[in-house]
């Protein structure tokens, strides 16, 4: 049996097209935005990931959540849990779980205080500004200059949650939020703005995500916990801190003061926010790009870059949680 040359001509451009489509469908892209405290730890997983890749904006917590809610990315990220007046905006419902943890540093630059050991109430003192001097910490010489972030932040909601248990006068006068009216001190955007700040200077304290400690010149202190031992902002603080936080139904969860003798006590968990449905040819790649973050090869990267990677059933409900995003 002959076939018309015209079919041999349509059949072969199909099979061409065929061999052009597969590899583009193979590197499907996904865009996601939010919270700067894991960005260093998404962007490293994600630069990794087969098959998939993903354009991840660390434009903060707050930018993160208001775009996830306008449905202009793919997915968001947030160090706060998504509120139950949020979620009801989105349409196509929430998938949230958490994707890693982390440690919040009291990071300063201060040559001639090489070791610096607070109490939760001297935390609270410095950015309440009743302690202004580095001489009133008993390390060094010269005015505390402050440094917070200026962006809705979840980091700042994690700390501020913190210095709420940590201090009534706080709680009274400032509260926890992510944004908040301080005190006092200069703000930067992001992790990465505090960060430059207290690089650049001389005689600075501010919070940041242990993985933007870098350096000679940053250090972090060590902070008094609820047990009255000084802990480091370190993998073992924070895991043991995190084997505290009991998870919600949105899998949402915090400890803002946790128990334990080697609990460092500003730990948090930060979160991926997915769409349940309406995620038409792209669901496919979305779920590969979470399990992948979930999956030891990713998570296994988290304590090089300063993180607390997921253990035991955190991780479990994590993944089970993927399985849920639908096209």
């Amino acid at each position: 049996m002959t076939f018309p040359k015209k079919a041999l001509i349509i059949s072969g451009i199909s099979l061409a097209g065929a061999g052009l489509i597969a590899p583009v469908l193979a590197q499907a892209t996904i865009s996601g935005a939010g919270a700067s405290f894991p960005a260093p730890f998404y962007q490293r997983a994600f630069s990794t990931a087969k098959g998939v890749k993903v354009n991840y904006q660390s434009v903060g917590s707050g930018a993160g959540v208001r775009q996830f809610i306008a449905g202009s990315v793919d997915f968001g990220a947030t160090d706060e849990p998504i509120k139950a007046s949020e979620a009801a905006k989105v349409k196509r419902g929430v998938i949230q779980f958490p994707a890693v943890g982390g440690t919040i540093a009291i990071a300063f630059n201060k040559a001639d205080c090489r070791r610096l050991q607070l109490t939760q109430k001297q935390v609270a003192d410095i950015f309440l500004g009743n302690i202004k001097t580095w001489e009133q910490l008993k390390c060094g010489k010269g005015p505390i200059a402050v440094a917070h972030r200026s962006d809705g932040s979840g980091t700042t909601f994690a700390f501020t949650n913190s210095l709420s248990a940590f201090s009534p006068e706080w709680k009274s006068k400032v509260g926890e939020g992510k944004s908040v009216k301080w005190p006092v001190g200069v703000g930067g955007k992001g992790n990465e703005g505090v960060a430059g700040i207290i690089q650049n200077t001389p005689g600075s304290i501010g919070y940041l995500n242990q993985a933007f400690v870098k350096g000679t010149v940053v250090r972090a202190a060590a902070l008094q916990n609820r047990a009255g031992k000084f802990v480091m902002p370190t993998l073992k603080g924070g895991a043991a801190a995190l084997n505290n936080i009991k998870l919600d139904g949105m899998l949402a969860g915090e400890d803002p003061n946790p128990a334990g003798a080697d609990s460092y006590p500003i730990s948090t968990l930060t979160w991926i926010l997915a769409y349940q449905k309406g995620n038409g040819a792209k669901a496919p790649s979305i779920r590969k790009a979470m399990d992948f973050l979930l999956s030891p090869a990713a998570q296994n990267q988290a304590d090089d870059l300063g993180y607390v990677p997921l253990r035991g059933s955190i991780l479990t409900q994590a993944k089970a949680a993927v399985k849920k995003i639908s096209p």
